[in-house]
């Protein structure tokens, strides 16, 4: 996710930022690096990336540098999909919130029409709009996270206003997470986990001008378990989490094993200064 301040949009930016990850890193770890779509690319930086990422400009995070007129890129685009290139998107216009992914549809169905060649990944699909759109067209794929399968608008602010479950896309009607539910249940093969975990500071997300984006991190894979458990689906948890996204973007890394067990954790109120989701809950299971 390159929507960090100032956005990663050069391979050297992305190389000091890879350099980043790796020195927090205790384990061996190899982060998948994307670029910031900016006027700043051309088919010759391309030459060294597998994903840019397209932010509309102002729909999230970090978006201050996105996208205001995306038919200045098809050179780009048709660069991209000659070389195997990846568009990954936050798929949102700027108009009322709870359409504004089912507004976008058009453009991906647009994009997808234009460049037949191109990978195009909706990530972090809020609305059903969107997860109907993969049946319809060869070269759309999406992700979904956690909190788009646990939760609804209901949630958020239904009664006492939750800001640690703000996200943007902003979490939707049942009947969207009904639909997101069936594609991750299903193990849909053109579907792959994607976090969208968001560590702002409790300040940040309690203030006045609450920051979009929820902390799952740290309650990810046990959180997945119980929900896939409790919805008869943990025989598609492995390839919902690993095996479609290996091959939705074609990833070859070194096998490693992380085992879940029916244990229960019990979340942390807080985490530094950083509230998580589920924060004081009981999951029943855990990370051995």
């Amino acid at each position: 996710m390159p929507n960090l301040a100032p956005p990663i949009a050069t391979i050297d930016m992305a190389k000091a930022y890879k350099a980043r990850v790796l020195a927090q890193c205790q384990e061996t770890f190899e982060p998948i690096m994307a670029l910031y779509l900016t006027d700043a690319l051309t088919p010759k930086t391309l030459q060294n990336v597998k994903i840019v990422k397209l932010y509309p400009s102002g729909v999230t995070t970090g978006a201050e540098s996105g996208v205001t007129d995306l038919s200045r890129y098809d050179r780009l685009f048709g660069a991209m999909q000659d070389m195997g290139a990846i568009l990954s998107a936050h798929g949102e216009t700027n108009g009322e919130a709870l359409k504004r992914e089912t507004e976008f549809a058009k453009v991906y169905e647009s994009l997808s029409k234009k460049y037949p060649r191109l990978k195009i990944v909706m990530e972090h699909i809020g609305a059903a709009a969107l997860a109907d759109l993969l049946d319809k067209r060869e070269n759309l794929y999406a992700t979904i996270t956690l909190h788009h399968l646990l939760y609804t608008l209901d949630d958020l602010l239904g009664g006492k206003l939750n800001p640690h479950l703000f996200c943007k896309p902003i979490l939707k009607s049942a009947a969207d997470r009904a639909a997101l539910r069936e594609l991750a249940f299903s193990a849909h093969p053109k579907v792959s986990f994607g976090s969208d975990s968001a560590p702002h500071a409790k300040a940040a997300k309690e203030g006045a001008s609450a920051a979009a984006g929820i902390f799952s991190a740290p309650v990810l894979l046990p959180a997945l378990a119980e929900l896939f458990e409790a919805h008869s689906a943990l025989g598609s948890l492995q390839a919902f989490v690993s095996d479609n996204a290996q091959i939705v973007y074609d990833i070859k890394l070194p096998q490693k094993t992380i085992t879940l067990v029916n244990k229960p954790m019990v979340v942390p109120r807080e985490i530094g200064n950083v509230v998580p989701m589920k924060a004081g809950e009981t999951i029943g299971w855990s990370i051995v």
